[in-house]
This record gives structure tokens, sequence and C-alpha cells, in this order.
């Protein structure tokens, strides 16, 4: 086992987690300022450029993920700082970060396909816009009782003990790091796909409702109660979800003119 200098160990902490937050900082910053300073865009306008909804969901990622992945990333670091060199344990972390990132790029691919499909759908059979909003409501639902389900809690149970993560999923070699944060990428997406779904009816550029999902996956993750997070925002969907079905006003993407199929679903657009 290598014994790293520890003034060495905790200047690539401090780095790892500055990088970490300025990155996330940035993000949420893009998406405040796009909201505040451009026109929003439909749905329909983004679905016909993939490389744009995926360079947007990336972002959306790096804004809501890393810093709920803050425990985890920090964690590995310490293990690996203990078990390597500290520039192996230093490009290791980043192997981690970069591995779980990639996970929730390719979960942007059936987030795409489906908007496509459901853009499809809106075609052949056109829906008024409480209908739309009813549609949202029950998908709503559905997430809220996902939070109740046993692979919620597995995935969940996971990701909030990273140490027993780490050690329970350790793997020798090069490719070490790689495996561990797509592992880590599966175990978190399987806990918060649904929290994801839920933002094409609430709007893809709500900042709020944004802000919100990401403090529930954070709480999630740190708080010492684990069923607690989990439970209240089941109760929270379960009841809002139910509100808009029964008023779907209540929605904030629902579009009193009867003229939208679909709530509208803005997207950034790199360059625009």
């Amino acid at each position: 086992m290598h014994k790293a200098r520890p003034d060495l160990l905790s200047r690539q902490r401090s780095v790892i987690l500055g990088l970490l937050l300025a990155l996330a900082a940035a993000a949420w910053a893009g998406f405040i300022w796009h909201s505040h300073t451009t026109t929003e865009m439909i749905m329909t306008h983004a679905v016909g450029h993939p490389r744009h909804f995926i360079a947007d969901w990336l972002v959306m990622m790096v804004a809501m993920m890393l810093p709920t992945a803050l425990p985890m990333i920090l964690t590995f670091h310490r293990v690996q700082a203990a078990n390597r060199q500290p520039r192996d344990a230093f490009v290791s972390t980043w192997v981690f970060v970069a591995a779980y990132l990639v996970v929730w790029v390719f979960a942007g691919l059936p987030a795409y396909v489906g908007m496509q499909a459901g853009e499809a759908a809106i075609r052949r059979i056109p829906l008024t816009a409480a209908a739309a909003a009813q549609v949202g409501g029950a998908i709503i639902v559905v997430a809220g009782v996902y939070q109740l389900t046993p692979l919620k809690d597995v995935c969940l149970s996971k990701c909030r003990e990273p140490l027993d993560f780490i050690v329970t999923a350790w793997r020798d070699g090069a490719t070490s790091a790689l495996e561990m944060g797509l592992l880590h990428g599966a175990y978190c997406l399987g806990c918060c796909w649904l929290l994801f779904v839920i933002l094409f009816p609430l709007g893809m550029m709500n900042v709020g409702a944004m802000a919100a999902v990401t403090l529930v996956i954070f709480a999630e993750k740190t708080l010492p109660w684990p069923r607690l997070a989990p439970y209240a925002a089941a109760s929270v969907l379960v009841l809002y979800g139910a509100l808009v079905i029964t008023s779907p006003q209540l929605l904030p993407t629902f579009e009193q003119d009867g003229g939208s199929a679909m709530p509208e679903m803005p997207m950034m657009m790199p360059g625009k």
C-alpha cells in the first residue's frame, strides 16, 4: 500500500473539489443565463438536432449530477490514494468522473428517441392542451410511485455508502477506474432516471424544477435517514401529479389556448 504525503493528497482533493464545483457552477450559470436572455425553443425545434440535444443533456448532467456525486468521487480519490501513487490516484479519479458522465450521456439517447416518438404520436393523435398536461401529470405520478420500488431502493443503497460501493466494486488493473465509474453511473441512473423524465412535462429549461430535482437527489444520497427523502419525494410527486390530472393548468408548461398538442419543452441550442 502506497503512503502518499498528506499535504499532496489534500491539495489534490482541493483541486478535484474545486474543479467539479466550478464545472457544475458554469453549467448552472449557462442554464440560468439562457433562461433569462433567450426566447424559449419548443421541443419540435430541438428534436431535429440530436447533437444539440445530447450537448444540452450533458450540460444538464454536469449541473445536476456532479454536485450529488461529490461524496462518491472524493471517497474514490481517497481510496485510490491509499493504494496507488498520488499522480495515478489523481488521474484515476478523473477517469472515474468521465466514465460516470458517459453513462448519463448515453442515457440521453433514449430520451431523445422518446421525444421523437412523442412527436410522431402527436402528429397522428392531436391532443388538447389539457389532455397533454394530464399525460404529464400521469408521468409525474409514475415517477412518485417509482420512488417506493425495490429497484429504487437497491440502486440508492449503492449511492448512499461510497466506501461500501468502492470496496465491493473494486477492480484491479488499468481499467479499474473506468469500470467502477460506469458501474456507479449505472446505479445512479437506476436511482434517478424518472426524476429526470418529469423535467419533460415540467419544462427542460425550468431552472426551478431542475434545482428541486437536484436537491432531492442530493438529499436522498446524503441525509442520515435513508427513506426520508425518497418517501417525501414520492408523496409530493404523487400528490402534485394527481392535482395536475384534475387541474391541468397547474403544470408550468400548460397553455390555455389549446393549440399546443403537448406542453412546450424548450431546450438549449448551442450557438443560439
